[in-house]
C-alpha cells in the first residue's frame, strides 16, 4: 500500500520540498517538488507553511528533514544558513506525528544505498559497480563540502555522518601555498571547504588575479561559476582547473582516511562539473598519495546524477527508522 511522507532538504542556499510516495521500505516516487531560496524565508516553519500553500494541500503527518549541518542536541545551527532548528519543537511547529532528522549528506548516503547504477556516472578508477559490502565515501561540494560514509554489510547498510569539509587545507604547490596564505589572513584557520565549495571558486579566482597583477572584477559565486563553465574567460577557466585539482586532493585524502572501497561525488557543484571532472586534473590528484598510489588507482570514483538525492535519501532514512 502506497503512503506519503513530506521530505525536505534544507541547505545553505536552497530549501527543497517534496511528497515522497513510499511502499514498504522503498521510495517509489517524489511528487510536488518545490525549490525555495532559504534567504527568502525566516525559518523552517515558515518555509514549510509556504510549501503547503504552493502545492495547495494539507501535508502528511510523517516527515523527513535533511539539514546542512551536524544533527544532535537541543538546538541546531546551520553553518551556512541563519535558520535555527529545535528538534523537540518540530512536531508542534510542523504538525508532524513522526519525523526523522538527518544531516543532508547523510541523506545523500541513504539515496546512494538505494539508487541503481543508472544514476552513477564513471569518473575515474576501475569502471565497476559500487561494492556490495564495505565502506563507500561520499563527498559533495556545494555551499559547503558535505562528507559522509556509507557502510554496506551483507544484509543491511549504515550511514556514518561526518564533517570532513572542516579538516585543514593542505597545499601541494606554490599556487596553493598562496591560496592558503591569502585565506589565512581572513580566517582563523583554513578548512578544505573554503576552497572546494561553491564560494571557494571566488577565493581561488581572486588569488590567481593577484598572482598576475590583475584587478578581479567583483562577482557573485553564481556569476563566476557561469563564466568559468562557459570557458570564455581564461582566468575563470584557470580558477576552475585549480578547483578540480584541489577537489581531487581532498577527495583522495578523505577516501584514504576512511578506507573507502569506492567514492561517490555529489552536491550541487559536483553536478555542475560532472562533465568536466573526468577530463580535469581531479583524477591525477586523487591517486597522488605516494606509497599508496597503487591502492588509490583501484578505487572506483563515481558521479551521482540523480536530480534530488537529498529528498530521496531523507525519505529513505525515515523508512529505515520508522515502521509504516
Amino acid at each position: 500500500m502506497t503512503q506519503e511522507i513530506v521530505t525536505a532538504d534544507i541547505g545553505g542556499t536552497h530549501a527543497r520540498f517534496a511528497i515522497a510516495q513510499v511502499d514498504g521500505h522503498h521510495v517509489e516516487a517524489l511528487t510536488d517538488q518545490v525549490v525555495m531560496k532559504s534567504a527568502e524565508h525566516a525559518s523552517l516553519q515558515t518555509a514549510w507553511e509556504a510549501y503547503a500553500d504552493q502545492i495547495g494541500r494539507a501535508l502528511p503527518k510523517d516527515g523527513a528533514i535533511a539539514v546542512a549541518g551536524p544533527v544532535g542536541g537541543s538546538l541546531l545551527r546551520l553553518p551556512n544558513n541563519p535558520w535555527i532548528v529545535r528538534p523537540h519543537a518540530i512536531p508542534v511547529k510542523l504538525g508532524l506525528d513522526r519525523f526523522s532528522l538527518i544531516n543532508d549528506f547523510g541523506a545523500v548516503a541513504h539515496a546512494v544505498a538505494h539508487l541503481n547504477g543508472d544514476h552513477l556516472m564513471h569518473c575515474c578508477g576501475p569502471d565497476v559497480s559500487l561494492p556490495a559490502t564495505g565502506p563507500i565515501s561520499i563527498f559533495g561540494p556545494g555551499t559547503g563540502l558535505g562528507t559522509v560514509q556509507l557502510l554496506r554489510t551483507k544484509d543491511d547498510y549504515h550511514v556514518i555522518e561526518a564533517e570532513g569539509g572542516h579538516i585543514d587545507f593542505a597545499p601541494l604547490d606554490s599556487i596553493e601555498d598562496k591560496i592558503l596564505q591569502t585565506l589565512r589572513k581572513r580566517h582563523r584557520r583554513v578548512s578544505v571547504e573554503r576552497i572546494v565549495s561553491g564560494p571557494g571558486l571566488v577565493a581561488i579566482h581572486a588569488v590567481l588575479a593577484d598572482l598576475e597583477g590583475r584587478s578581479a572584477a567583483p562577482m557573485s559565486d553564481r556569476e563566476l561559476w557561469e563564466l568559468a563553465l562557459a570557458g570564455e574567460d581564461s582566468l575563470a577557466a584557470a580558477a576552475l582547473d585549480r578547483f578540480c585539482l584541489s577537489l581531487g586532493s581532498v577527495t583522495g585524502d578523505l577516501a584514504l582516511a576512511q578506507g573507502a572501497k569506492a567514492v561517490v561525488i555529489g552536491g550541487g557543484v559536483g553536478a555542475r562539473i560532472a562533465d568536466i571532472l573526468p577530463q580535469s586534473g581531479f583524477c591525477e590528484r586523487f591517486v597522488a598519495k605516494g606509497r599508496f598510489e597503487s591502492v588509490m588507482q583501484n578505487i572506483p570514483v563515481k558521479l551521482l546524477n540523480y536530480p534530488q538525492p537529498g529528498l530521496f535519501g531523507a525519505a529513505s532514512a525515515f523508512l529505515q527508522e520508522h515502521e509504516l
